[in-house]
């Protein structure tokens, strides 16, 4: 663990090197920790893949204080050891008119359309971190048998709530974007809607778990989004 001054009024904790589920735990226990117990001066928190940036007004906490607080919220912070985890459920329908790439990646793969969906939705995917739009998580653990390359020419808009695959990493565009992943299926639901009282469905840290559901059940999801009664459904599960 190392910090470095980020200007003069932010400080990056770096717990490791490597993309590492471990090294993850650490960074959102001491988030956590900072967001259950704010510390006077601190403005915003930043969690990553492996640190979390810390931005601070040094007119009320010094860097060196910050740098006490830190240490001592890492030395006690065992992220998994009789904990839990949220589970945020997304519904994704995976049939043709939502997912245009498929048939292709299945082909990739020597695998039928129903077995990539199968492999696609069994797995809960840790959300190492949000960036590069609002709302698009970096999700880890996908089987390593549907790692696909993106596509040669990007798309130059793909529709929000698209759910693709990029290389060794699946996601969901929040919003509408250019993009090279190769989409396998749509969620009706809303990553970011700046609108919500909480703008964002889930948080570093989370797990998400992509249900998969038939065109019928996506445009009834839809209307209940749209009409603002949908619940996402969500499980708090232990360690263990």
């Amino acid at each position: 663990m190392k910090f470095l001054l980020a200007g003069d009024t932010a400080l990056v904790m770096e717990f490791g090197n490597a993309i590492d589920p471990a090294v993850n735990a650490q960074v959102a226990a001491v988030a956590a920790k900072l967001a259950e117990t704010p510390l006077p001066g601190v403005r915003e928190i930043l969690p990553t893949f492996r640190s979390l940036l810390i931005e601070y007004d040094p007119a009320v906490l010094s860097v060196c204080k910050l740098k006490r607080v830190l240490r001592s919220y890492a030395a006690h912070a065992d992220a998994n050891a009789g904990g839990t985890y949220r589970v945020v459920h997304i519904p994704v329908c995976y049939q043709q008119e939502f997912a245009p790439d498929l048939e292709d990646v299945a082909a990739l793969h020597n695998l039928s359309a129903d077995e990539v969906v199968a492999l696609h939705s069994q797995k809960e995917y840790l959300i190492y971190m949000l960036g590069f739009l609002p709302g698009f998580a970096y999700l880890g653990g996908m089987d390593e048998r549907l790692i696909t390359p993106r596509l040669a020419n990007p798309r130059t808009k793909i529709p929000a709530g698209s759910v693709g695959i990029g290389g060794e990493q699946t996601g969901i565009y929040p919003i509408a974007s250019p993009g090279g992943w190769r989409l396998i299926g749509r969620t009706p639901l809303r990553p970011y809607d700046p609108g919500r009282e909480t703008p964002f469905l889930y948080k570093a840290g989370d797990y998400i778990k992509f249900d998969p559901v038939d065109a019928n059940t996506y445009r009834q999801i839809e209307r209940e989004v749209e009409a603002g009664s949908y619940q996402v459904m969500t499980e708090v599960k232990s360690w263990g």
